[in-house]
């Protein structure tokens, strides 16, 4: 571990940038062939999320959301896939928030699916649609409660006086919804949807020669092609 300086407790930066170059992971993964790949992304992509549920990947469903806004200054955040299917990955968001900004102007979006441990990575991108009203509080009625309570308290990518302002939205909402067995979803949350166009799945292998192989989609349909690392 780098030292620690006896005065502020900081990692020594030095020490540091020596060994950042020489960290690195041989990747022995299973390789990944084209004869092997499922009929379609979306069950190929159900078939990896499968595994690394199983294999115990913390989170398998998370996904590193990248945005871009109008002038085309990117950026990127955590979220958790909560749907799938042939129409694409759904994530659940606030409508106000700066990712929902940027994907109204935009309507494109990526996402990443990292999962470590398996030396794997799935990557989607293309279009996005908000998802209907339906499909919205189907999801919403699966939340716990205090995760429906705080949609509704926080004010997402505003800024705020310190954490006692979310406190205090927070018990206001508590005591708005304290007689109401089933609490509504607010009218400015919901769930955005991105329709992939491409779809690529990453497999580590030996000496950096990776498997890279995606679904892209044609006029004529999906078709698979190989991608050098």
């Amino acid at each position: 571990m780098p030292e620690l300086d006896n005065v502020n407790g900081a990692a020594d930066v030095g020490d540091v940038a020596i060994r950042l170059p020489g960290m690195r992971v041989a990747y022995e993964g299973e390789s990944l062939d084209e004869e092997n790949l499922a009929a379609t992304w979306t069950e190929q992509l159900q078939s990896w999320l499968d595994q690394a549920i199983h294999a115990g990947v913390p989170e398998a469903n998370a996904m590193v959301l990248a945005t871009a806004d109008g002038e085309g200054r990117p950026s990127s955040r955590t979220v958790l896939c909560k749907g799938l299917d042939q129409r694409g990955v759904v994530f659940y968001t606030n409508y106000t928030s700066n990712k929902s900004h940027d994907l109204t102007v935009t309507r494109y979006a990526s996402a990443t699916f990292p999962w470590y441990p398996l030396h794997r990575q799935v990557h989607v991108r293309g279009e996005v649609e908000k998802v209907d009203i339906t499909e919205t509080a189907e999801y919403w009625a699966s939340r716990p409660r205090g995760s429906q309570l705080g949609a509704w308290a926080s004010p997402q990518s505003r800024v705020v006086d310190g954490r006692r302002a979310l406190d205090n939205a927070l018990h206001a909402i508590e005591r708005r919804f304290a007689d109401t067995e089933q609490v509504p979803f607010p009218p400015h949350w919901g769930g955005w949807r991105i329709r992939p166009d491409v779809v690529e799945f990453w497999q580590g292998q030996r000496d950096r020669l990776h498997d890279r192989l995606r679904y892209v989609r044609t006029d004529d349909g999906w078709k698979v092609e190989r991608v050098a690392p």
